[in-house]
């Protein structure tokens, strides 16, 4: 009897070291799953949408927060459609909310047309004095044009004309052709 005795305690000690050994591994499984499907942090999540923001030229400006999941972002854009995609972009996979908080810049003012003639005199003079002779200057809500024709000679001396009497922020139409 004591060997059969013996014998079941062997038993039950392997099945119990066995159980403990599943019981180990489906622990190890849960809890790796359990991470594996878990949340992410939100320095995680704001570190996924402001890559995202970053990444998209009209939505390059926005900076993003996030807290217990909610992302808010904040910063200006050009118009109504890039404050939109801000939103979406913000919106990675764990994010449950966006709080846009982002301003639509007001667009400048169109110039005044005494503006216009300013700077189509101070254009003209700047011509003149590098003898750009037969270049036609026009200004159009701030808009400049230039049109005619010099010789290639003068050409890149009428273009650095322009260039320097015009403000450095102001787009021009350079319609200047150049004849041998």
């Amino acid at each position: 009897m004591t060997r059969e005795f013996n014998l079941k305690i062997r038993f039950a000690a392997c099945d119990n070291m066995k159980n403990r050994q599943k019981l180990f591994i489906v622990s190890v499984l849960v809890g790796f799953l359990a991470s594996a499907c878990g949340t992410v942090s939100d320095a995680e999540l704001k570190t996924r949408a402001q890559n995202a923001l970053m990444a998209d030229s009209a939505t390059e400006n926005v900076t993003v927060d996030v807290k217990d999941g909610v992302a808010t972002i904040s910063g200006e854009v050009t118009d109504d459609a890039a404050k939109a995609k801000a939103a979406e972009l913000a919106k990675v996979e764990g994010v449950s909310s966006v709080t846009n908080d982002v301003v639509v810049a007001a667009a400048p003012p169109p110039l005044a047309s005494a503006d216009d003639a300013t700077l189509k005199t101070k254009v003209e003079q700047a011509l003149k004095e590098q003898g750009c002779d037969g270049v036609q200057v026009e200004v159009s809500e701030g808009k400049l044009t230039i049109k005619g024709t010099v010789s290639q000679a003068r050409y890149p001396v009428c273009i650095m004309a322009v260039q320097v009497a015009k403000p450095r922020d102001r787009d021009w139409d350079n319609q200047l052709k150049s004849e041998p």
